[in-house]
C-alpha cells in the first residue's frame, strides 16, 4: 500500500483527495502538501480527514485510491470530512477476468520454521487442546453454568480468584462498620491461574452456551447443528461432553449425523447426556462430571509437537475500529496474511457487510469465475436481505466509528480488506463451510464482533487476529483471539486486552512490513502456547451463532 506522510498528515493513495490527519490540528494551521498549501477551515482530530480541493455536491470522495462516498454539501479546501457533508458511496462490482498477478514476499527466513502444535487425525494441528461443552438446546445452559463452576474452580481455570477475594473483603469490611465508599483492598488474589491446573496439557475446558435450538425455525435448527458440529471438529477441540434436554428440535442423532458427514474420520470422545433420561438433575450433572474428568485424564496425554507454519489457519478480524485501523493495524495484519500464504498457511477474511467498497478488488483477486460469482452471490444477498428491512451495508459504521473518523462504510470497509493483504483469493465460504485450501478465503459473516469470529473459528481458525482502534476484549472458546492496537494510547490504557501494538507505524517508527514480521512472530509463541494472548488469559469466551437473519 502506498503511503505517504509528512509526520502530521497522511495520504493513503496519491489519487486520494482527501488527507487523514495522524495528530490533532487546530483550526487554521497551515499544511503544506505536494507543492500546496491548505488551510485548514476546521479543527481536525487526529484519525479524520480533510479535503485537498473543493468539494461540490456530488463530487466524488476518494480514499485508498477508490470511491468512498459522496460529497452532500459544499466542502472548501481543508474542510473537515463529516456524516453532515459526505454520504457513502461505492463503486458497483463485477467479474471481469482480470489476469491478477501477486509476487508473494520473501519468506526465507520462515521458511524452516515451526511451531508446537497438537496433531489431530486427518493431519490438522491445533494451536491449543481444549473439552468443549455443547448444548443442543438452550435448556441447558443451567447445567453447563453448574458444571463450568464446579470444573473450573477445582481443576485449576478459573480466572475469577481476584474478584472473589475483593468481594470477600468487602462484606468484611461492611460487617466491620468500615465505609465501603472509602474502602481499599489488601493485597488480591493475582496469581496465574495456570499454574495450580492440574491437567498440565490440557489448555481449557470451553462451554458453548447459546440461545437456540428449539422454538425457532427448522432451518435454525439446521445452521445451529452445523455451527456447533464444526466446533466439535475444530483442530482445538479434543473431546466433547454434548448435553440435550431430549425434545428439542436440535436433537442428538441429527447432530452426530451432521458430525459424520462433516468429517467421516472423526474419532474424537463425545460423551452425550440426554435430561430426559436421567433420574435427577443431580444424577445428571454428577455423571457429566465423572465421565468428563476421565476424558480429561485422556486428552492430557496429548502433548505439542512440531508441525510446519503451513498448518497454521488464521481469521483476521477487525472490531472497535478506528481511522487508524486501515493505516496501522490492519494493513500491518495484511503483510502478515502474505506472508502466511506465502509459506502455504490458510488465511481467513470475513465480516461481509465491511467488505462493501472493496468488491471489485476482491472480485479482481479470485482465482476463477465460479470463486468470483460465488462471492458476488453472497455479497449481493445479503445485502438485499438488509435493504428489504430498511437497513443496508452502508449503516454498518457504529458511533464510535465514526466519532474516531470512519464517516462511511466505504471508507471502513477499504480500511478493513487491508488485513488480507494482497493474495489471489483461493475460496469462498458460505457460513460453517471449512476451509480447506491453502491461502485467502473469504468466509461470509456478519461484521458484528461475535458473530464474525465464532463464524471463523466454525471454518476452522485455529488463530484470529483481532485488531482495534478503541478496545474490544471479544474473545472465542476455541480459537485463541490476539488483540492488536491500532494506536499505543489504546495499548497502554487498555493493557490487560492488547497484546501487540501498532503505534509505532503511525509515529514513522516502523515500516508496515516490519510490524507483519512482529505479528507473525507472535503468532508462531502463541501456536506453540508460547505466550498466551490476554483473551485466553481473561477466559474471553464469546460465542453467537448467526441464525442467517439481518446482522451488520
Amino acid at each position: 500500500m502506498s503511503q505517504i506522510t509528512n509526520k502530521k498528515v497522511l495520504k493513503i493513495h496519491p489519487d486520494d483527495n482527501v488527507l487523514v490527519a495522524l495528530q490533532d490540528l487546530p483550526k487554521g494551521e497551515v499544511v503544506s502538501w505536494a507543492q500546496d498549501t491548505i488551510v485548514l477551515q476546521d479543527d481536525i482530530y487526529a484519525k479524520h480527514k480533510f479535503f485537498l480541493q473543493e468539494m461540490q455536491i456530488g463530487d466524488e470522495v476518494l480514499m485508498y485510491g477508490v470511491l468512498v462516498g459522496k460529497a452532500t454539501a459544499y466542502i472548501p479546501k481543508g474542510g473537515l470530512m463529516t456524516t453532515g457533508n459526505v454520504s457513502h458511496a461505492a463503486e458497483e462490482y463485477a467479474y471481469r477476468a482480470v489476469d491478477y498477478q501477486w509476487t508473494a514476499p520473501d519468506v526465507s527466513a520462515f521458511q524452516n520454521r515451526t511451531f508446537n502444535g497438537y496433531h489431530r487425525e486427518g493431519g490438522k494441528v491445533g494451536t491449543a487442546n481444549y473439552w468443549l461443552f455443547i448444548p443442543t438446546v438452550f435448556c441447558e445452559n443451567r447445567n453447563l453454568d453448574v458444571i463450568k463452576e464446579a470444573l473450573h474452580n477445582n481443576l485449576g481455570y478459573t480466572v475469577t480468584d481476584k474478584y472473589k477475594d475483593f468481594t470477600k473483603q468487602l462484606l468484611e469490611a461492611y460487617q466491620n462498620g468500615t465505609s465501603i465508599e472509602t474502602f481499599h483492598p489488601n493485597h488480591l488474589n493475582t496469581a496465574n491461574p495456570a499454574a495450580n491446573r492440574v491437567f498440565k496439557n490440557v489448555d481449557g475446558i470451553k462451554f458453548l452456551n447459546h440461545q437456540g435450538g428449539c422454538g425457532g425455525t427448522r432451518q435454525d435448527s439446521q445452521v445451529l447443528s452445523n455451527l456447533l458440529v464444526s466446533y466439535a471438529d475444530h483442530p482445538n477441540v479434543a473431546g466433547i461432553t454434548l448435553l440435550s434436554l431430549g425434545c428439542q428440535h436440535l436433537q442428538t442423532a441429527d447432530f452426530l449425523k451432521d458430525l459424520q458427514e462433516r468429517n467421516p474420520g472423526f474419532n474424537k470422545k463425545v460423551l452425550v447426556f440426554e435430561q430426559q433420561l436421567s433420574q435427577s438433575e443431580e444424577h445428571l450433572i454428577e455423571d457429566a462430571i465423572r465421565q468428563t474428568f476421565i476424558g480429561l485424564t485422556e486428552i492430557n496425554q496429548i502433548e505439542r509437537k512440531p508441525a510446519p507454519l503451513s498448518a497454521l489457519c488464521v481469521g483476521v478480524k477487525c472490531g472497535g475500529s478506528d481511522g487508524f485501523s486501515g493505516i496501522s493495524a490492519n494493513p500491518a495484519v495484511g503483510y502478515t496474511s502474505d506472508l502466511l500464504v506465502a509459506l502455504g498457511a490458510k488465511v481467513l477474511l470475513a465480516e461481509f457487510p465491511e467488505l462493501c467498497g472493496a468488491e471489485q478488488n476482491i472480485v479482481d483477486r479470485c482465482i476463477d469465475q465460479p470463486i468470483a460469482e460465488k462471492f458476488i452471490r453472497l455479497m449481493r444477498d445479503y445485502d438485499a436481505q438488509a435493504h428489504a428491512v430498511g437497513s443496508g451495508f452502508h449503516m454498518n459504521p457504529s458511533p464510535g466509528n465514526i466519532k474516531d473518523g470512519l464517516i462511511t462504510d466505504a471508507i471502513k470497509s477499504t480500511g478493513a480488506a487491508k488485513k488480507a493483504g494482497t493474495s489471489p483469493v483461493v475460496d469462498v465460504l458460505d457460513y460453517t463451510e471449512p476451509a480447506t485450501k491453502a491461502g485467502l478465503s473469504l468466509v461470509c459473516t456478519p461484521g458484528n464482533d461475535v458473530e464474525a469470529t465464532t463464524g471463523k473459528a466454525a471454518s476452522g481458525a485455529t488463530l484470529i487476529l483481532f485488531t482495534t482502534g478503541l478496545g474490544t476484549p471479544t474473545g472465542n472458546p476455541v480459537c485463541p483471539v490476539i488483540k492488536i492496537s491500532t494506536n499505543s494510547q489504546l495499548a497502554k490504557r487498555m493493557a490487560d486486552i492488547i497484546d501487540i501494538d501498532t503505534g509505532a507505524v503511525i509515529r514513522g517508527e516502523k515500516s508496515i512490513e516490519e510490524m507483519g514480521i512482529e505479528i507473525l512472530e507472535y503468532c508462531i509463541k502463541a501456536a506453540s502456547g508460547e505466550v498466551i494472548p490476554k483473551a485466553v488469559l481473561l477466559n474471553q469466551d464469546d460465542f453467537i451463532p448467526w441464525k442467517r437473519g439481518v446482522s451488520l
